[in-house]
């Protein structure tokens, strides 16, 4: 399978991605669309033409309520949605809380916001997104999944001792995997579907990181003070992946990769400790991702 690669690189802007793109008439979802990369993905979509929903937990003026970590919220929106879809950006997400928190139904808070809300999400829009004739699922991962597999045995944290980074990147997996498995099952409802990492963005995102450890990523001077380090992207860079996967005719058909914040797809590595860039085996393992689906399928139908 060859290796897709665009003309743009990580400075490449969301708006910059769509020069020429005329988008009306397509409906899209964006959630944790009000801040940050996910703010900055719809305003590039809504500049092309899209109809974009915003779908966030305190929503504001015409935004839409979702709290991904309650399945009454993702079953109400659902119910709510009428007619096609044509993209849905998977882009809310919590980080490295420092102490494991758990959502309502007692699923730990990362996985239950990052993945399993999605994923209620994304399949119970199904037949939306199958209506569009040409849909697209964007999952937005993390350089994170490099460091961690997907725990079948305890993915809640509930035997093991819980790391904030270890529940963080085995979500960020997940999500790769929610992107194999969509891909491997919709393709014949002209569904695709793909992940990507943003790459390192000041946003929201971040609240929940220590200062000593934003200090070592360069991020932070001793006063506390955000610093832009050459690693480091503004937001409206770091959305430009999500609006390449999400709208841009150079994505046509393409389904169940995975693309680094540099806008070119990643290439396949062994994760673990000593890996920086690029995707780990065990995100796009097919056979990891029909077992997360079925997992998932399970736990989101009978809570």
């Amino acid at each position: 399978m060859t290796q897709i690669s665009t003309p743009f690189n990580a400075k490449t802007t969301a708006t910059e991605i769509l020069t020429g793109v005329d988008l009306t008439g397509r409906r899209m979802i964006v959630t944790g669309g009000a801040s940050g990369i996910g703010l900055e993905t719809v305003r590039a979509l809504r500049k092309a033409g899209a109809e974009v929903a915003v779908a966030t937990r305190k929503p504001t003026g015409d935004q839409l309520a979702l709290d991904l970590s309650d399945l009454h919220s993702v079953r109400t929106f659902v119910a709510s949605w009428t007619g096609p879809v044509h993209a849905i950006v998977a882009n809310a997400g919590v980080m490295a809380l420092p102490t494991r928190q758990v959502a309502a139904n007692g699923w730990e808070l990362q996985l239950a916001t990052n993945f399993l809300g999605h994923f209620a999400l994304i399949t119970g829009l199904h037949e939306n997104l199958r209506q569009a004739g040409d849909a697209r699922v964007v999952m937005v991962s993390s350089g994170a999944q490099l460091r961690a597999p997907f725990d079948f045995d305890d993915p809640h944290f509930e035997r093991r001792p819980y790391d904030p980074w270890v529940a963080y990147a085995q979500s960020k997996t997940a999500d790769v995997l929610l992107a194999v498995g969509a891909a491997r099952r919709w393709a014949g409802d002209g569904i695709t579907a793909n992940a990507f990492e943003p790459g390192y963005v000041h946003t929201n995102l971040q609240r929940h990181i220590d200062a000593a450890t934003m200090r070592a990523r360069g991020a932070m001077d001793e006063e506390g003070n955000l610093l832009m380090p050459p690693h480091f992207t503004t937001p409206e860079q770091g959305a430009a992946t999500a609006v390449l996967l999400a709208a841009s005719p150079l994505m046509d058909g393409v389904t169940g990769r995975f693309f680094s914040s540099a806008n070119q797809e990643a290439e396949v590595v062994q994760g673990g400790p000593d890996a920086t860039t690029g995707v780990a085996t065990w995100s796009l393992n097919p056979s990891a991702a029909d077992r997360l689906w079925h997992y998932a399928l399970t736990a989101t139908t009978t809570h």
